[in-house]
C-alpha cells in the first residue's frame, strides 16, 4: 500500500493516550478529569477498537489487491511488446491506490468524530508532529546520502 497505513492513526492513538494517562495518574486517580487523550472513556476506546478492527480488514484487502497488481507487473513488460493492456494495468494501481486514500480519510474522520473537539484537536497536532518529524529524517537521509556520493 502506497504512502502511511491507516492503521497507524491508532498507534497513534493508543501512544497518545498512554503518554497523557501516565503523565495525569494522579489527578485522574483523584477523580479530576482532564478531557485530553489521556481522559478516552471506555465506550471510546471500545469504538476506537472497533475502528481499528475494520480498519485492519479493510488494510489488509487493500494490500492484498496492490500485490496482485505488483504481481502482475511483469506482465506488463509482455502486454508492452504486444501492443495493449498497460493503460488497462495502471488504470487498475490508481484504482488501488485511490482505496487506500479514501481508507486513511474515512480513518481519520472516524477518530476524529469520536473524540471530543479537544482530543480531536490533540490528535491532529500529534499526527501533523509526527508527519513533519518522519519528513526530516526523510530530508536529513537523502542529505547524508548525498554527500555519501
Amino acid at each position: 500500500m502506497a504512502g502511511w497505513r491507516p492503521t497507524t492513526v491508532f498507534h497513534l492513538i493508543y501512544s497518545e493516550s498512554s503518554i497523557l494517562f501516565e503523565s495525569h495518574i494522579i489527578d485522574i486517580l483523584r477523580g479530576l478529569r482532564t478531557g485530553d487523550l489521556g481522559d478516552l472513556s471506555p465506550s471510546q476506546f471500545r469504538r476506537v477498537s472497533e475502528l481499528q478492527c475494520e480498519t485492519v480488514k479493510e488494510e489488509n484487502e487493500i494490500t492484498g489487491d496492490f500485490s496482485e497488481w505488483q504481481d502482475s507487473a511483469s506482465e506488463m513488460l509482455v502486454a508492452e511488446l504486444d501492443g495493449g493492456g498497460v493503460s488497462q494495468k495502471i488504470g487498475r494501481l490508481g484504482f488501488v491506490l485511490r482505496k487506500a486514500d479514501d481508507l486513511r480519510l474515512r480513518t481519520i474522520q472516524s477518530v476524529v468524530e469520536l473524540l471530543t473537539p479537544q482530543q480531536a484537536v490533540e490528535f491532529l497536532i500529534a499526527a501533523a508532529e509526527l508527519q513533519f518529524g518522519i519528513r526530516a529524517w526523510g530530508v536529513n537521509h537523502d542529505r547524508t546520502s548525498i554527500r555519501e556520493y
